[in-house]
């Protein structure tokens, strides 16, 4: 890394340190206890790493991510005296590990807010079941040599490759004076071996000792709405680094494995292809997850705490389509499921509710012949109808892929579990798990199999803020340097995670490509272009590539891929077509009616200034028609344009549409009305919604001090202090610039 060695670690950019054009990790196994009087995550985690073909460099001179100043300790704890003495530190401990290079190669993973106390080389040269000693060879050809065997087994023997990697990952330390010597700053976990000068001859195996910081960027301790203690991860803004050392750059896709600890009296969930039963150990219960399809370490999800299931006795029989059932397990290992899960399709449909459900992998896949060799996309999109066609092969790495398994393509609802609080187990059942069927349902419809095999779904505590995952920017993510190393522009920026006009953005994109191809037609394509990219990593220009080519009528109407990129992608603001079809959209029925609803609001105050009671008495009673919630957005944002609003209106609003029972977007706009009209009998609903919503509220702060009201002022300061300490740390800094 050349230009990232002097990041300002105050700016919004966010580094992505590790040398992933030299070293890439294949496979994660973590064993990790959940200690929450500590509030941390302890334990250690074994990476199996696989050096990049052609990587025979001499460059391991180069630059990393070698901040003078490492995110050991929260500075809001530390002393004035203490920081710059830490500061000082730091410095000679950075440059003594500069100058300690001797050209070694060095490995360099994303990690931040991590305490790590040892790193070493495992030695699974002796592992039963995987090879043997050979006279004259040395433990790091073999250790080398069996790994990628381990690594180069074909998808039909996944359970056996998990096995391996669980058996290696207990594997002792290389033992000797072969040491390795490992150094953090604020943003990468650097490690070399003396006279190791290249990735291919650096260790194939590492363990990592290490423990999560309570105020790790990564993982959010807090109570849950019952008010009991609980932990998740927040992959955004900066994904995972500060559960778990890791390369977090997309391209690093990997598999994993995990272990954790945790109370008896919790849950533990986590991204993983089956539905565990965990096992018992003394005063903690062990929980087993696997994933067998490489993802980017983002995608790692853990969640701890107090949680139920939710269930629902009287909730339709899952894929009642569909007679093909995956088999149930304890998953309490990854060797003893052989028999259970060699086959499909003989479970009872009854299963579906039980804790246990291991939906796991079938035996047949489709080892993807070379790119090349397939027929080519003008082949099979020529035609403007975009027929889905199911013979399309994969085109990702070797993996037991659902797709290419015929007998689940009728599959159209996959086993799912809701949990949350006990408090919020009703809400739940009707506004959650009864919808659930239907939604998975319409996603098969649309998109073809499902890529996993089941779907977990948490209601998260309040203080969960991140709206969304995507980095919005103008500029392009920071150049690619010769490791593999870049930056992510603005992904620091904590007004991020409430800054939603990209997503808006990129749904009118959609509907606008829709309006140009046809809707039917462009569902279609969506289908086609999953099947063709599946377990892929894609951007934006591949869908709008493979649009133009299924569509070609559109390119030569002049719509090209430059011109999306500059009316959409490029340019900041409202693109023309988006103006043209609101004024179409703003004449549709259901608009309309929104609008005669907001005349029944507004004309009356408008024709009866006087305030006589015989003028009063006679007006007529308004019959107000229901809308949807959707409408009552619609018709709260057109009342919000209005100058004044009389008490009595508000009051009757309230009661009319029930609106402290509504979803929290009409909630939101009523907040907004509340607040403009300083409604102060609703202050309460106010207060409810900065409470309970904390991540839509956080603008609401803004309304409330922008208007100078002393009242409105108070109850934003009030109901900051109330929640500030389960505030997603993000959040807190942007309501704090506003009210203090």
């Amino acid at each position: 890394m050349d230009s990232e060695s002097d990041l300002n670690p105050d700016t919004d950019d966010l580094p992505l340190c590790a040398n992933t054009n030299h070293i890439l990790v294949k496979h994660y196994v973590l064993d990790l206890t959940v200690c929450f009087e500590r509030k941390v995550i302890s334990g250690s985690i074994v990476l199996f790493l696989d050096p990049c073909s052609g990587s025979t460099e001499k460059d391991v001179r180069e630059k990393t991510c070698s901040e003078s100043s490492s995110a050991s300790m929260d500075p809001e704890v530390e002393s004035r005296e203490g920081s710059v003495k830490k500061h000082d530190d730091m410095e000679k401990l950075s440059r003594s590990w500069e100058l300690s290079n001797d050209g070694d190669f060095t490995l360099v993973l994303d990690c931040c807010d991590l305490a790590v106390s040892k790193v070493e080389e495992v030695d699974v040269s002796h592992v039963s079941d995987i090879g043997s000693e050979k006279a004259g060879v040395s433990s790091l050809t073999q250790n080398a040599t069996l790994v990628q065997n381990i690594l180069s087994m074909p998808s039909t023997r996944w359970r056996q490759q998990h096995q391996m990697f669980s058996l290696c990952s207990r594997a002792p330390g290389v033992q000797g004076d072969s040491s390795l010597r490992f150094h953090t700053n604020r943003w990468s976990l650097q490690v070399r071996k003396r006279h190791v000068s290249s990735s291919q001859d650096f260790p194939r195996v590492l363990r990592v000792f290490y423990e999560t910081r309570p105020e790790g960027g990564s993982v959010r301790w807090t109570r849950d709405q019952d008010d009991r203690a609980c932990v998740y991860t927040a992959g955004s803004p900066i994904n995972n680094r500060a559960l778990f050392p890791c390369q977090e750059p997309p391209v690093a896709m990997s598999t994993w494995q995990a272990i954790v600890r945790a109370p008896s009296d919790c849950v533990v969930l986590m991204s993983g292809e089956e539905a565990v039963k965990p096992t018992e150990d003394s005063d903690c219960l062990i929980w087993n997850y696997y994933v067998t399809m490489p993802m980017p370490a983002s995608t790692f999800a853990l969640a701890v705490g107090h949680w139920r299931q939710v269930t629902d006795e009287n909730s339709p029989t899952l894929e009642k389509e569909s007679g093909n059932r995956l088999h149930c397990g304890t998953g309490e290992n990854f060797g003893a499921e052989t028999s259970a899960l060699s086959t499909l399709g003989n479970s009872t449909r009854g299963e579906v509710k039980v804790s246990t459900l291991q939906p796991g992998r079938g035996h047949q896949t489709s080892r993807s012949p070379p790119l090349s060799s397939h027929p080519s996309l003008e082949e099979k999109t020529s035609h403007c109808s975009a027929v889905v066609d199911d013979s399309i092969p994969c085109s990702h790495g070797d993996y037991p892929c659902r797709v290419a398994e015929s007998s689940v393509r009728s599959q159209q609802v996959i086993p799912h579990r809701v949990f949350a609080p006990d408090s919020l187990l009703h809400k739940a059942q009707i506004g959650i798990l009864s919808l659930l069927p239907k939604c998975l349902e319409a996603a098969f419809e649309v998109l073809g199999v499902h890529p996993f095999s089941r779907l977990d779904v948490l209601v998260v505590p309040a203080g969960f803020s991140s709206l969304g995952m995507a980095r919005p920017n103008m500029e392009r993510t920071g150049q690619v340097s010769d490791s593999g190393s870049s930056t992510v522009k603005h992904a620091l920026n904590p007004d991020k995670s409430f800054m939603q006009v990209h997503y808006l953005k990129g749904y009118f994109l959609l509907r606008f490509l829709a309006s140009q191809v046809g809707e039917q037609q462009f569902i279609n394509f969506f289908r086609l272009f999953v099947q063709r990219y599946h377990g892929q990593l894609i951007l934006s220009q591949d869908f709008l590539h493979m649009l133009l080519i299924t569509f070609p009528d559109i390119e030569r109407r002049g719509l090209t891929l430059s011109a999306i990129y500059a009316d959409w992608l490029d340019r900041p603001g409202i693109p023309e077509w988006l103006y043209e079809r609101s004024a179409v959209w703003s004449q549709t029925r259901l608009v309309e009616e929104v609008k005669a609803e907001v005349v029944k609001w507004i004309l009356p105050s408008h024709r009866h200034q006087g305030k006589g009671r015989k003028r009063k008495q006679s007006e007529p009673k308004v019959k107000h028609k229901e809308v949807t919630s959707d409408q009552l957005v619609l018709l709260l944002e057109f009342l919000l344009e209005e100058a004044r609003l009389s008490a009595a209106k508000m009051r009757a609003l309230a009661q009319t549409y029930a609106l402290q029972n509504q979803d929290a977007e009409v909630r939101h706009r009523w907040c907004e009305l509340v607040v403009k009209h300083g409604f102060s009998e609703a202050y309460g609903d106010l207060e409810h919604f900065l409470v309970h919503d904390q991540a839509m509220g956080v603008y609401l702060y803004g309304e409330l001090m922008v208007h100078e009201d002393s009242e409105q002022q108070e109850l934003a300061r009030r109901c900051l202090s109330r929640v500030s300490a389960e505030m997603d740390r993000s959040a807190r800094k942007v309501v704090e610039e506003m009210v203090l």
